[in-house]
């Protein structure tokens, strides 16, 4: 019998709006905004089913908290690439693993001929005027964050080019500038390191890393005094992608050989300061990173794996036969730039993945709190099914679970006038599959107790981050 959770991985294909979600227990009176949430919904259309959870097209979903009421409302992320598996019955674009291309000549028309998928299901984050949605492909897809609707592709006020980027860009923690990287595959390859001119739309290069063994990075770090770039042994050779008919994760390997580099450059002036080597690990994500002023160090946390095999786990074939996928720890990595050793150690046994903090507070410095979801059986063999808390100075934790329920990414809102890093609220969509159907969990981040939830009178497909504001 497959695993309650695989229905998280089914198609969603119904778009709706609900005033009022039915409410229990209480929601905080000062809790008012609006949590912007994305994802993957719709994996089958027309006997067509793309093959990893990261290739499901976005759909974006608003949940607007205000009076102790909640209400809902989703809509797709209306792209050509949605438009064609539509309209067409057919995969358009290259996807994260899915690649429509059946040869290597048209495998090389498609790469350079702007087939690269504006799917952007990965994140959601507002440049200025503009709600933008995120994936991995340097295209920022537009929406109106009130309606949901599709604005469309926003072109950049730059001529920064560059094949891949992250669905995480980060603020500068002095200056609050968006920064994130561009990596341009070639004969060597280069990470671009940028600021974003939100006023103007333009990103502006802040400094390059050049490799001939680029990773694959889906997030990286900041603190007060670097962009961290932490390259894993799951590299690519630039001319597979051209050579090979595979799509585009297939063209990295692990190779633990060559172990993991830690790139620390300047952000002031975009130097790299120095590559650091550490034993072969992977990680999707960074909790958050600080210079430590008493010892020197750079200090890391990550949600780290063993190894590379986590991407092959989320094939959607595997996730829905209910086969268990590794899960990750999360760690904290020192690297004493002076010397150029690197140390590591556990932060908790429990496992963590999609990981936040109090991010206005804490984005880059010191912080004692992180919060994310976890395994109760770290062989992962129920997915994800709790959410953690744990605190980073003394290694206590605390654990919100409930039976054949699946929490996801908790995203921290402090309460006003907070007189603790974790005086406020976690909020979660949870799907419970003993419902068939999901709802929004606003829990307590001190106590970690459940204090309302509202529940959606349909199952939500499994996401992966979103963003709240007290406007939009």
């Amino acid at each position: 019998m497959p695993a309650n959770y695989v229905m998280g991985f089914a198609s969603l294909d119904t778009e709706t709006d609900i005033a009022n979600l039915p409410v229990q227990g209480t929601v905080p009176d000062w809790l008012a905004g609006t949590l912007l949430r994305n994802g993957p919904a719709l994996f089958d259309v027309n006997g067509t089913t793309f093959r990893h959870w990261f290739d499901g097209q976005a759909m974006l979903h608003r949940f607007d908290i205000g009076g102790g009421g909640v209400s809902y409302r989703n809509r797709f992320l209306d792209t050509s690439a949605l438009r064609s598996i539509r309209d067409r019955g057919r995969i358009g674009y290259i996807e994260f693993a899915t690649d429509p291309c059946g040869s290597i000549f048209s495998r090389y028309r498609a790469r350079w001929q702007g087939k690269l998928t504006p799917n952007a299901c990965v994140n959601v984050g507002d440049y200025g005027d503009a709600a933008i949605a995120m994936t991995e492909v340097p295209l920022a897809v537009e929406f109106d964050p009130e309606t949901l609707a599709t604005v469309g592709v926003r072109p950049w006020a730059d001529d920064l080019d560059g094949d891949t980027t992250t669905a995480h860009p980060h603020e500068d923690p002095t200056t609050g500038e968006p920064v994130n990287f561009l990596l341009s595959f070639g004969r060597t390859c280069e990470y671009r390191v940028h600021r974003v001119r939100t006023d103007r739309f333009e990103r502006v290069l802040l400094g390059t890393y050049r490799t001939e063994q680029p990773g694959y990075l889906h997030s990286f770090a900041i603190t007060r005094r670097y962009v961290v770039l932490v390259v894993y042994p799951f590299v690519a050779n630039a001319l597979s992608f051209l050579l090979r008919d595979r799509p585009f994760i297939e063209n990295f390997r692990w190779r633990p050989e060559l172990g993991t580099r830690i790139v620390l450059m300047d952000l002031a002036d975009g130097r790299v300061r120095g590559e650091y080597r550490t034993d072969p690990f992977f990680a999707f994500h960074h909790i958050n990173a600080y210079d430590d002023t008493e010892t020197g160090d750079v200090v890391l946390d990550i949600c780290s794996y063993d190894d590379a095999t986590a991407v092959d786990a989320l094939y959607l074939n595997k996730m829905r036969g209910a086969i268990p996928a590794p899960q990750a720890f999360p760690t904290r990595y020192r690297v004493d730039p002076g010397t150029g050793a690197v140390t590591s150690s556990r932060l908790s046994d429990l496992t963590m993945e999609l990981p936040r903090i109090n991010y206005a507070a804490r984005n880059g410095r010191p912080y004692r709190y992180a919060y994310g979801v976890g395994a109760l059986d770290p062989g992962g063999r129920n997915f994800l099914d709790q959410l953690v808390k744990v605190d980073t100075t003394t290694g206590e934790t605390a654990v919100w679970r409930e039976e054949d329920c699946y929490p996801g990414e908790p995203v921290f809102v402090p309460a006003p006038d907070a007189t603790t890093e974790d005086d406020g609220v976690l909020l979660s969509v949870v799907l419970d599959s003993r419902e068939r159907r999901s709802w929004l969990l606003v829990l307590d981040a001190a106590g970690f107790t459940e204090l309302a939830r509202a529940t959606v009178p349909h199952a939500i497909p499994f996401g992966f981050h979103g963003q709240f504001r007290e406007q939009w």
